[in-house]
């Protein structure tokens, strides 16, 4: 861990930066038949997109939070790195407390009565094929594929983001900006990813070992994500291959210890044979 990247925009300019056009997530869903591939260029124009969308048009700054109620689905990751890059902590998992107190909320379909909670900005998601809006706004949200597109294809946060900003609440704990990289690029050397690991995932990201297994540490070796939601076992072999992963997010067991587990808890990423 260096002072290049102790904060995640640092990381994420770092992973970036090893080639634009390179694969960073594709997305199944086996119930809808949705394929969606976006590259790091790609990726970060959504993240830039996202990122302004928080800093202009919700107003929040560096250690305010979001509170983010989105499934497996590949906006979820979009939205974690918007929090990150303009310095604002995401809180995920399933605390109404969390949502009560979060200065905005972003929810999909299924927790918009969950959002309900927040006094502050409700932002929500259709999570309908390529990004459609809804076709009737909920009545108290902002719909985020009206508003998104029109946002800058840039970010430049106002306020640098530093080390000891907070960015990830979860798991009734708070990690900073440092922390959250740190932790990224310490698990990405324990399971072997590199640029060219194609990881294969089917969780989500309400937990810190769930964003760590299918998300940090993809980024901190610049490797990309198969993120399937939804998923019928006699597909994958052949999605598998035709992906070409090459290691998969799984159950490390119980304890955490081994195995490159943690003490945080026991997914991680392992090598397909």
């Amino acid at each position: 861990m260096t002072a290049a990247n102790s904060s995640f925009p640092d990381l994420w300019r770092a992973a970036l930066a090893q080639g634009p056009s390179r694969p960073f997530l594709t997305y199944y869903d086996d119930h809808t038949g949705e394929r969606v591939e976006l590259s790091y260029a790609t990726t970060d124009n959504w993240v830039a997109k996202t990122a302004n969308l928080i800093q202009d048009e919700l107003a929040l700054a560096p250690g305010e939070e979001i509170a983010v109620l989105l499934p497996t689905h590949w906006q979820t990751p979009i939205w974690l790195l918007a929090c990150w890059i303009a310095g604002v902590a995401a809180s995920v998992g399933e605390d109404p407390a969390a949502v009560e107190r979060a200065a905005a909320v972003v929810a999909g379909p299924d927790r918009l009565d969950d959002a309900l909670a927040c006094r502050g900005e409700r932002i929500a998601l259709a999570l309908r094929p390529l990004g459609a809006p809804f076709q009737q706004v909920p009545a108290g949200f902002t719909d985020y594929a009206a508003v998104a597109p029109a946002q800058p294809d840039s970010f430049a946060a106002y306020t640098p983001v530093g080390p000891d900003v907070p960015a990830l609440i979860a798991d009734g704990k708070t990690w900073t900006q440092a922390e959250l990289a740190r932790d990224a690029v310490e698990a990405a050397a324990r399971w072997n990813l590199g640029p060219g690991s194609r990881v294969l995932a089917g969780c989500g990201f309400a937990s810190r070992p769930e964003i760590r297994a299918a998300l940090t540490s993809e980024l901190a070796a610049g490797a990309s994500l198969v993120l399937c939601r939804n998923v019928d076992p006699a597909r994958l072999p052949g999605r598998m291959a035709a992906e070409k992963v090459n290691a998969r997010v799984t159950s490390l067991g119980q304890g955490g210890g081994g195995a490159g587990g943690t003490a945080e808890g026991t997914l991680g990423v392992l090598s397909v044979d």
